[in-house]
């Protein structure tokens, strides 16, 4: 919705001032977009045992887009501009405003996180509706000429269509790998999977993280995002992060201490959209650089070779790997090695998040 902190929570996540904050209803019209380095203090162990002169985390595009109102669907507010805009994206972090402040308006007048919620899925989903409907027109005719793929479409799309008359996200059906295959072919936006961020007052941010249950309008949201959606929420502060960003990292971290809170939680904000997004990381380590490379989650070997150069996972022959939590316990390579703990995997090898890799290959 518009005026619930998503321009000053981009602004943290990205580390800029990209993204105008202010008090009225739409003052973000066209997207922001910026580049988010994925936290991951293990780099930072791995440099100093090597020595390592650069340090490149994995980082994932942020969109700041204009908030929503109630009738986008049909053009309200920037309606299919801001549709067009969710389309193009992986995934959603919805923020919600979970505080309460006089000084901000509300588009409704009240702050409500559920029926905020509520009312920006029901606009996806019609949206949906709408797609489905002129897609089933045409998929129908080519299915009655004997096309199996349509006939396909048209047989999930008759599960679908009530699903979304009851004002449930596609996301939520129950459906097979293959008809999971079909529905990213309908490019729907209700299928797209979602993060709720729940933005809430700088001081009550110490004692809602030691205890989410104590804040109500948290409550509320976390038992709608798992009850009804299967998502999960991050407690956020985007006031307090923004002011984060003027500070050096020791005075930032006497500022949290003081707020009660150990890390802040557009850390966990980024790590979640990560998780979200299916994505994992392996970690290479030398004397140039120590990185952290983005994969899928079930990625092989090969694969995750590929994502270095395409050269390394065509010419693959086998992967030098030891567990990130193997390494720093016994200190070094060699002492892994020596120990059994470091292995050579080959093609069908599954790598695991945190594995620490050197990649043997012959083109």
């Amino acid at each position: 919705m518009p005026n619930v902190g998503k321009s000053t929570l981009f602004n943290a996540l990205t580390k800029t001032r990209k993204a105008e904050a202010a008090n009225y209803p739409f003052c973000t019209i066209d997207p922001n977009v910026g580049m988010v380095s994925v936290p991951d203090p293990r780099l930072a162990v791995l440099a100093e045992m090597n020595n390592t002169a650069n340090i490149i985390p994995t980082a994932i595009e942020m969109v700041d887009i204009a908030g929503l109102v109630e009738g986008a669907s049909t053009g309200a507010g920037l309606g299919n501009k801001f549709l067009a805009n969710i389309r193009e994206v992986d995934a959603i972090i919805q923020v919600v405003r979970c505080f309460e402040n006089e000084d901000i308006i509300h588009e409704l007048g009240s702050v409500d996180p559920v029926r905020d919620i509520e009312i920006i899925n029901s606009e996806l989903i019609l949206a949906d509706i709408a797609t489905l409907e002129k897609r089933k027109q045409s998929r129908e005719k080519q299915a009655k000429k004997g096309d199996k793929e349509a006939q396909k479409e048209v047989d999930l799309m008759e599960r679908l269509m009530p699903h979304l008359d009851e004002g449930k996200p596609a996301s939520t059906l129950e459906i097979s790998d293959d008809e999971a295959l079909t529905l990213r072919e309908f490019f729907l936006l209700s299928a797209k999977k979602m993060l709720f961020a729940c933005n809430i007052d700088e001081n009550e941010l110490g004692e809602t993280i030691a205890d989410p249950s104590s804040h109500a309008l948290v409550t509320k949201v976390t038992e709608y995002a798992k009850e009804l959606m299967g998502a999960d929420i991050v407690i956020i502060s985007a006031r307090m992060e923004e002011e984060l960003m003027d500070l050096s990292d020791e005075d930032s971290k006497e500022y949290l201490e003081a707020m009660g809170v150990e890390d802040s939680g557009v850390s966990s904000l980024i790590q979640g959209a990560y998780q979200l997004l299916g994505l994992c990381s392996y970690l290479t380590s030398g004397e140039k650089e120590t990185r952290a490379w983005p994969i899928p989650v079930g990625a092989t070997a090969p694969q995750a070779a590929g994502v270095i150069h395409t050269d390394f996972e065509r010419g693959f022959i086998a992967a030098e790997v030891v567990s990130y939590d193997d390494l720093t316990t016994l200190g070094s390579k060699l002492a892994a090695k020596e120990k059994g703990k470091l292995r050579i995997e080959g093609k069908e090898y599954i790598m695991k998040d945190g594995d620490v890799v050197e990649f043997r290959f012959n083109v």
